[in-house]
């Protein structure tokens, strides 16, 4: 799974993988407009899906029929998500979203997940059967921490229910942060209220974070550094990213 910041490229970063197609949720065609205005080159991909039932049977096809994909690249787990709701609220609720349906003691997104199972349960057929790689774009947003041990404090993660995260972050293998390199400076205490403001430069090379301290959700199981650059093409951001599985595997080995 790789969630990162608007704009850092987490669809051209996806059409690197090889030999990948697309499924594309409501809403999230970056891919389209990135090969329409010539930024990448014609990629596979799926009609945009708007239903929980297409996606879950677009998946069906790549595990049914035959082909030479290698990698699925679901744009966006936040897409699905949001399918997945509306199935459900549909399925269950009568298609009531207020409080007297869905949002209702939060009933709806805790429905949802024995759902939201199911589709990570198809993902982990379609790996076994086909042999492909699963790269999950996401969103990313900024959320507080309940730190049993201390002050509570703020963290990027995905912007998905915080169940259906935390589903998510124990199914997969790898979960990446992209973001800006930016560094602080000048910084300045209000003295009334003790918070501190600093001064950001830089937040134009772009690094892919791998794993997790206090301020992100990561994890790896490929032996990857703490952060990789990315360079300044999508090639060059793969490329990257490649080298350090490689030399991650290698250390593996020799260790």
């Amino acid at each position: 799974m790789l969630h990162a910041v608007e704009g850092w490229g987490k669809t051209s970063f996806g059409a690197q993988t090889p030999r990948p197609i697309f499924i594309q949720t409501r809403q999230e065609t970056g891919l389209e407009t990135l090969i329409d205005n010539g930024q990448l080159p014609e990629t596979p991909h799926f009609p945009e899906v708007t239903s929980w039932l297409d996606l879950l049977g677009a998946i069906d096809t790549l595990i049914e029929e035959p082909h030479d994909y290698r990698t699925l690249v679901l744009d966006t787990l936040n897409g699905a998500e949001r399918l997945c709701h509306e199935h459900v609220a549909e399925r269950d609720f009568d298609g009531i979203w207020t409080d007297k349906g869905f949002e209702g003691y939060k009933r709806g997104y805790e429905v949802s997940l024995a759902d939201w199972r199911g589709l990570l349960a198809k993902l982990d057929q379609l790996r076994s059967a086909r042999r492909m790689s699963i790269m999950c774009l996401a969103h990313t947003k900024i959320e507080t921490f309940k730190n049993p041990l201390g002050p509570d404090y703020d963290r990027f993660q995905s912007a998905l229910y915080k169940s259906t995260a935390a589903i998510t972050n124990q199914w997969a293998d790898v979960i990446l942060f992209g973001n800006f390199d930016v560094s602080i400076s000048a910084v300045q205490e209000n003295k009334k209220t003790g918070a501190q403001k600093g001064k950001g430069k830089g937040g134009k090379i772009r690094v892919l974070y791998c794993e997790q301290d206090a301020s992100m959700v990561a994890k790896n199981r490929l032996g990857l550094p703490s952060e990789i650059e990315m360079g300044s093409s999508p090639a060059e951001a793969w490329a990257n990213f490649m080298a350090a599985v490689k030399q991650g595997k290698g250390e593996n080995a020799n260790g």
